[in-house]
């Protein structure tokens, strides 16, 4: 996930170093992002300082290596600028692993394929739930707060699918699995045959 932008942000307010940088955004993101990786971090300084956003610095210390001092340029706060006047779309898309096992079990004409699938899910997203609603009730910043439940809306809406999918799929003991077409037509094709 690119948080290169997030890191142009963090130096708008002042140059800094690596690990001060990692405590910030974990501290301004809050907990249900997870830790931030120093390795992937300095992986982005390094981008953003190859691509003129940043600049650095070392500065000698006594007793450990160097420390490099990174700060924002003005071309790193130009594109900080921009990325802020834009919109930002879903960064995965719609490409999501349960809604391809949602397809896989319905096509498999089980219900209890697609029972077992909803129910594993739901089971899951309700105890994400209750995580971030525990986390959320913890929280003092109001920023980290006002994460934590736009998080829990996205956990809400993923129930509200499951909540569609077992409604659209098992309604009358799941008929409709029976109305699906085969995914390949009457037969697998020939090659499939061979290769199995």
């Amino acid at each position: 996930m690119p948080i290169h932008h997030a890191v142009l942000s963090l130096l708008s307010h002042g140059p800094s170093y690596g690990y001060q940088l990692k405590g910030a955004f974990e501290t301004a993101v809050g907990p249900q992002w997870g830790p931030l990786n120093i390795g992937h971090l300095y992986q982005i300084l390094d981008r953003l300082a190859r691509d003129g956003m940043v600049n650095s610095q070392r500065h000698a210390q006594s007793v450990k290596p160097d420390r490099v001092v990174y700060a924002i340029t003005d071309a790193g706060r130009a594109e900080l600028d921009r990325w802020f006047a834009e919109a930002s779309p879903r960064s995965g898309g719609f490409r999501d692993d349960f809604f391809l096992k949602v397809t896989a079990a319905a096509r498999s004409g089980s219900a209890d394929t697609v029972r077992a699938a909803l129910r594993a899910q739901r089971g899951h997203l309700l105890r994400e739930l209750r995580n971030l609603d525990g986390l959320r009730r913890a929280a003092t910043d109001p920023v980290v707060a006002l994460l934590l439940s736009a998080a829990s809306r996205h956990v809400e809406a993923d129930l509200a699918f499951v909540d569609d999918a077992e409604t659209a799929l098992l309604a009358e003991g799941g008929a409709v699995l029976r109305t699906l077409p085969p995914v390949f037509g009457e037969e697998p094709p020939e090659t499939l045959h061979r290769a199995v």
